[in-house]
């Protein structure tokens, strides 16, 4: 890897980090929503204004796509449509804890999909860097763990959504980033709707729902979508579904933060095992490509 694309790998990774603090502040919203509104209609709303969005500032990169560019658009979008609506769902019926270590498994979904479906070998760093990180999100998210009904959509969408960093880090260009993310958010809006059907998206309750639809569509919406396709143009499937197990840590940290909840040794372990994961993927490779170099300086 050259050091140009040594950097923007890793605006890359900062740029997924700061997708999973979006998320990581979006959590307790969304439990609170799911229990005033139908998961199917706050979703619908949200990525309608997502779209809207989008589609106002990048219709006209979208002309620029191909014809199997808009196929590869509209599956990632009709898996990650899916995929929201199992998660959402889920939260109705297991707690938000729960909810957050099952969804996280995708981390563990994406190499296993990838090996697969893409014949990729991943190196045994790697795996030792997956497992890191499933065990940080154990610390963080469990105190139990019983298999209702709820853990089991919530670890069906996990799978979908390591299915959709797989086919986002193999079909994601740098140059169409922003018509992929914008297809993606038409698709993904026109699968929430259809999920409304036969009564039709009912509207958030009051001010108070509206204005956090709206963040999520803009930030954790429209935002998250655009820089993680961009993001994965430049790194790895696995690479990218490990920094973003950094989700709960950031959620665990707003509930500190925001929430009125003391800060345990459990929060401390399980984001210690998962940064240690990051660095495993993210910092560990690029010291060992550069110790050569540096040997081969301080020979001259």
């Amino acid at each position: 890897m050259s050091a140009a694309e040594a950097r923007v790998a890793t605006w890359a990774t900062l740029g997924l980090v700061a997708v999973t603090t979006i998320w990581g502040s979006t959590f307790f919203l969304i439990k609170d929503l799911v229990g005033r509104m139908a998961p199917a209609d706050f979703l619908a709303v949200r990525f309608l204004i997502a779209a809207a969005s989008m589609l106002l500032l990048f219709h006209r990169s979208l002309l620029r796509l191909t014809r199997r560019e808009w196929l590869q658009g509209t599956a990632l979008g009709v898996v990650y449509g899916i995929a929201q609506l199992l998660q959402t769902s889920g939260l109705e019926h297991t707690s938000a804890s729960i909810s957050g270590f099952a969804t996280g498994m995708y981390v563990v979904f994406t190499p296993l999909l990838g090996t697969v479906l893409l014949r990729q070998r991943l190196p045994s760093m790697t795996w030792i860097a997956v497992l890191l990180a499933v065990g940080g999100l154990a610390l963080l998210a469990l105190r139990g763990f019983s298999l209702g009904y709820g853990v089991w959509i919530t670890l069906a969408s996990a799978l979908l959504y390591g299915l959709h960093i797989v086919g986002l880090g193999a079909w994601s260009r740098p140059g169409h980033a922003f018509a992929l993310s914008t297809l993606q958010m038409l698709v993904i809006a026109v699968v929430c709707l259809l999920a409304t059907l036969p009564h039709g998206p009912m509207l958030p309750p009051d001010a108070q729902a509206w204005a956090a639809v709206v963040y999520m569509a803009l930030a954790a919406g429209a935002g998250a979508m655009l820089v993680q396709t961009w993001a994965q143009a430049h790194i790895s499937a696995t690479r990218a579904a490990i920094v973003m197990t950094t989700e709960p840590v950031f959620a665990a940290g707003f509930a500190v933060a925001f929430g009125g909840e003391g800060l345990t040794w459990r929060m401390l372990g399980g984001g210690a095992l998962v940064l240690a994961a990051m660095y495993l993927v993210e910092l560990a490779p690029r010291r060992a490509n550069a110790l050569p170099a540096e040997a081969a300086h301080h020979e001259v």
